[in-house]
């Protein structure tokens, strides 16, 4: 029988290890918190978002430049895998208003509890608290542990580097960049950008949301509902901007974020309803009776510098109102990280080409997605690939 070690209890780890157990293998999980699955859990606090019911080509554009390379694992376990494999562990699965694909408990604990038994039922080993720390000559190497550990193949699945208090901290970057592996430095995603409101502003309207806006960065374009901080913006289409928003920040130290606040009229439509402003009205009046803002739309609307009395210069500036953003939130906060190993690591079984037998699968590659299920499904697809590519070189 061969064993595999399985290195890391996230999502992409424990499928794996589902996996290769069911084919066989005997297969031990290393990780280095007391239990497993933490993210995941907390994952589910507020309704755990499995996966998307778009279709193919909509789901496959959420991970940008990554597409190409994930469109095939997500062929070898896809959405509708993901909903019947959570059947089987006794969680059905339903696709909410916004096309999301939610277990029917809409928690993660019971689905990590039926997990954890079948993994059990497998024969499947999960070793807790044990934090790996590199390689010897015929093994792994754990902190605390004189004993190398052998295994015929390894999946490492440690994570990114957001949440560390969860475990996945980016500490195995240096052991493997010792072993010539090309890592690209982990980058906070799907996190908050710091605005410099003014005191005022952020006194009175942090914790209330920007409802039904769109955000621009660099010619493209998120719709949803922002949140302002204290310290700047978060929310869905802020986190779906991530990329860019980066991307304009290490060009030019500072990013534009042009918000639209009312998407569904043109700007010829907001032109005309604000050209009928009452002689007595104030500029709030004007602007909620006009366009319906409301009071953070409006306070945001004198944020972006003297209010143009002008109906057709106020339009642009509600339908293009300019936030500078000047960084991120550090990616201990970040619900997600960019960077990892680059793609011309691994082949398409994800395998390192530099080690055969060593497996690679999670947020450890070079790739992100915006929220809304596309973390999570990608996560399972590599876990599964790198799994099914490690039975591949145990049999040959």
């Amino acid at each position: 029988m061969s064993t595999v070690s399985v290195v890391g209890g996230g999502p992409a780890g424990l499928i794996a290890a589902e996996m290769l157990a069911r084919a066989g293998a005997a297969v031990t999980v290393y990780d280095r918190m007391p239990s497993p699955a933490r993210k995941f859990l907390l994952a589910g606090h507020g309704g755990l978002n499995l996966t998307h019911s778009q279709d193919r080509t909509q789901f496959l554009e959420r991970y940008g430049d990554s597409a190409d390379r994930l469109a095939p694992m997500l062929d070898v376990f896809g959405p509708d895998d993901l909903r019947q494999w959570c059947a089987g562990l006794g969680e059905p699965t339903f696709v909410g208003s916004s096309g999301r694909v939610f277990p029917q408990s809409f928690r993660a604990t019971p689905l990590v509890r039926a997990w954890l038994a079948r993994l059990t039922e497998l024969g499947v080993v999960i070793e807790r608290r044990r934090r790996w720390t590199g390689w010897a000559d015929d093994g792994l190497r754990f902190a605390g542990a004189d004993e190398v550990v052998p295994s015929d193949a390894t999946i490492f699945a440690l994570g990114g580097g957001s949440w560390p208090r969860l475990g996945a901290d980016g500490g195995w970057i240096e052991a493997f960049a010792d072993r010539g592996v090309l890592v690209a430095p982990l980058r906070a995603a799907n996190v908050g950008v710091r605005v410099a409101w003014s005191q005022g502003f952020a006194d009175r309207f942090e914790g209330t949301p920007l409802k039904h806006v769109a955000l621009s960065v660099r010619g493209r374009t998120a719709r949803g509902d922002a949140m302002v901080t204290r310290t700047g913006l978060e929310g869905g289409p802020v986190y779906s901007l991530g990329a860019e928003v980066r991307a304009a920040l290490d060009t030019d130290g500072r990013c534009v974020v042009d918000v639209d606040l009312r998407p569904a009229l043109s700007g010829a439509q907001l032109a005309e309803r604000l050209g009928r402003r009452r002689p007595k009205d104030s500029t709030s009046n004007w602007l909620r009776r006009a366009v319906g803002l409301d009071p953070v739309a409006i306070a945001l609307v004198r944020e972006a510098g003297p209010v143009p009395g002008d109906p057709a210069a106020m339009a642009d500036r509600v339908k293009a109102l300019p936030v500078v953003v000047t960084g991120t939130m550090p990616i201990a906060k970040a619900i997600s990280s960019a960077g990892g190993i680059v793609w011309s690591e691994v082949d398409e079984a994800l395998m390192l080409r530099r080690m055969p037998g060593t497996f690679v699968a999670g947020e450890m590659l070079d790739w992100e997605a915006p929220t809304g299920g596309y973390l999570l499904q990608a996560s399972f697809s590599t876990g599964v690939v790198a799994a099914q590519g490690a039975l591949a070189w145990l049999a040959r």
